[in-house]
């Protein structure tokens, strides 16, 4: 009697079991059908013209369009993105607000002494939008036409060369510091508000090197104003195809890119990241609006959450590390 009584319980809890499981699927069903009902935030932790700036307004219209809802730019900077970042992690799961941002993401955590985030305990991944890398690069006339005889010169004269970058902790400043690490080499940094401020030291003589995300500077190269030395990317750029990469030029391990990523606060139902996941690749991989961010210096990617996440999972220790090495921590 006893074996009986067991299996009738068992029985009656797995037939509660199902019922709720089934009843689950329905509510994500029905939310996945309603979705979305109401306007989207695209929060970007910056002033508008930055990398994830830019590519927002590149996919908002087709993103609207495929969404049958309007999708809008919020830019909430400061405190190196922190802020943004911050006030997305802390928003309702609910597909309605929506972060996307850059390397910072990655990098703040070991960066700031509190940055108030957890990458991964406090945001859902949805895609890895592309990547765009960072130049090594000096002025037309200021004597150094390769990477070769920058470091010849670091080494010969030491302390004597500086590089202009785009502020504290950004790719690009925590990139050259990589790379100085590799090479064995000192340049101080000099940091400036902004990559337009760096590209203007650079071009003005206040630095003799720069060390500057390629947006923004196509002009400039093309111009002959500028002189790339190295970029600091996996692969050439599809705008700078005749500028080697450092791997290339003899420094492996260097690869330093400011990446654009989206993503939701944390406890998003799955079927809306898988939604908007979609979206957003398909977008991606448009023909019109790859060219158009190819333009910009992007590499699309077009990852969904799992290639967002390992792309997480392998740079938050790499530039946690960096950090250490270059003693680099901002309060």
């Amino acid at each position: 009697m006893a074996h009986d009584r067991y299996f009738t319980k068992f029985f009656r809890y797995l037939g509660l079991y199902v019922v709720l499981h089934v009843l689950l699927m329905i509510s994500v069903t029905k939310v996945y059908a309603a979705y979305p009902e109401k306007t989207i935030s695209l929060v970007s932790p910056f002033q508008p013209g930055g990398a994830s700036d830019v590519l927002a307004r590149v996919i908002v219209k087709p993103l609207s369009d495929a969404l049958g809802q309007t999708v809008i730019i919020e830019n909430k900077p400061g405190a190196g993105g922190n802020i943004g970042i911050n006030y997305v992690g802390r928003s309702k799961p609910d597909g309605y607000t929506l972060l996307i941002t850059t390397s910072v993401l990655v990098i703040n955590p070991s960066l700031y002494k509190n940055a108030g985030f957890d990458p991964f305990k406090d945001f859902t991944p949805i895609s890895d939008c592309g990547a765009s890398p960072n130049v090594i690069l000096t002025k037309a006339n200021s004597g150094i036409n390769s990477l070769g005889e920058m470091v010849t010169l670091a080494k010969n004269q030491p302390d004597v060369l500086n590089y202009a970058h785009a502020g504290v902790g950004v790719s690009p400043h925590l990139g050259m510091e990589l790379f100085k690490s590799r090479a064995k080499i000192n340049i101080a940094p000099i940091p400036y508000p902004g990559g337009g401020p760096a590209i203007q030291a650079v071009l003005g003589g206040s630095t003799q090197i720069g060390s500057i995300n390629i947006l923004g500077l196509m002009p400039h190269i093309k111009s002959g104003a500028l002189i790339p030395l190295a970029q600091t990317g996996s692969e050439r750029a599809s705008e700078m195809p005749n500028v080697p990469t450092l791997t290339e030029l003899g420094y492996p391990n260097t690869e330093a890119e400011t990446f654009v990523a989206i993503l939701a606060p944390a406890g998003t139902p799955p079927a809306i990241v898988e939604r908007l996941s979609k979206e957003i690749n398909l977008i991606l991989q448009n023909a019109e609006v790859n060219d158009r961010l190819k333009k910009f210096g992007f590499r699309v990617v077009a990852g969904g959450p799992e290639v967002l996440r390992a792309r997480m999972q392998r740079e938050v220790p790499m530039w946690k590390e960096i950090i250490e090495k270059a003693k680099v921590m901002v309060d």
